[in-house]
């Protein structure tokens, strides 16, 4: 989705003695706990969260440091061992590491003592490993849609209640229609009000989907954005069973478009593909965009599941 990035300081292990930006080491006070230095002091103003008057955090990096230590220096590690491999005082980093354990980020061994990386820093690399294949896996099956259909064909994720752009593929047939919004990788929208948002809120667990509807003001955007929360659940019900969602000038006048869900392995819907028209390049009804669009549409959100490792269920008998 993005060119590889050179790891940041927090990434890789952290000096001997770990200064800040000014370059002077850390003071502890006699409880070998850090002081204000260790609270954010950089050789400059600093605010009470530890991040210095350029915004960054060394309470952050040294937490980042620790985690990155277990990749560096072996699975399992000791508080000396993290200590020694970060630069602080055993103390300071029991703290840490106390810390990064009740969150779910370290988990101790009741019989060593030792700490190992706990299952939220694993399913943060599951979460990064899925979503950068899963890029890489759809973006020639959304550049060839795009070339298929003419139009603009765009892949989302869900974050809380916006959509994310993390593909974005314009066609290079001569005569495509381009819908230019701005719309790039990185872009959110609200996700009530978008095609590819009703599909991924359509496959919400149901407790789930009332959470971010609570925090969605279903604002009007377009001459026919719902903003009845009733009515919006009754599309969501119906995007569900029939696997498609339609925006006909919901999000903006003019716009419309047509998604459909990717699948990973296990059956979970993980992202939405759209392909979308502006009435300026395509008049005709929503109900013949789709009828145009589903087939390819549908086809392509399968292809890109089945190289996910989805593979759908036999219909019982």
């Amino acid at each position: 989705m993005s060119a590889s990035r050179k790891p940041s300081a927090a990434g890789r292990r952290a000096p001997a003695s770990v200064p800040d930006r000014a370059g002077s080491v850390e003071p502890e006070d006699e409880h070998g706990e850090s002081t204000e230095a260790e609270a954010g002091s950089t050789g400059g103003s600093s605010g009470t969260d530890g991040t210095s008057a350029a915004g960054f955090s060394q309470s952050l990096e040294r937490g980042l440091a620790i985690l990155s230590a277990f990749a560096e220096s072996g699975a399992v590690l000791g508080i000396a061992d993290l200590a020694r491999a970060v630069g602080l005082s055993r103390s300071s980093a029991h703290r840490y590491v106390s810390t990064l354990a009740k969150l779910g980020y370290v988990q101790q061994d009741p019989d060593t003592r030792k700490y190992s990386l706990g299952p939220r820093v694993i399913d943060l690399g599951f979460a990064a490993l899925s979503s950068m294949e899963m890029t890489r896996v759809a973006a020639r099956h959304l550049q060839s849609l795009s070339d298929e259909t003419g139009f603009a064909a765009s892949m989302a994720v869900l974050d809380g209640p916006d959509i994310v752009y993390v593909d974005r593929r314009r066609s290079r047939r001569p005569n495509g229609l381009v819908v230019d919004l701005n719309l790039h990788v990185g872009s959110r929208l609200p996700a009530y009000c978008t095609s590819m948002g009703k599909v991924l809120l359509a496959h919400r667990e149901p407790a789930a989907l009332r959470v971010l509807l609570d925090r969605t003001n279903l604002a009007r955007r377009g001459p026919n954005t719902i903003t009845a929360r009733e009515q919006l659940m009754s599309v969501l019900a119906k995007v569900r069973r029939s696997g498609i969602a339609v925006n006909d000038e919901e999000l903006a006048p003019g716009l419309r478009s047509v998604a459909a869900p990717v699948r990973d392995r296990s059956g979970a819907v993980v992202a939405a593909i759209n392909v979308a028209v502006h009435l300026t390049t395509w008049s005709a009804s929503v109900d013949s965009l789709t009828g145009r669009i589903e087939e390819p549409l549908r086809r392509t959100a399968a292809e890109i599941s089945t190289r996910l490792g989805y593979r759908p269920q036999a219909p019982t008998t």
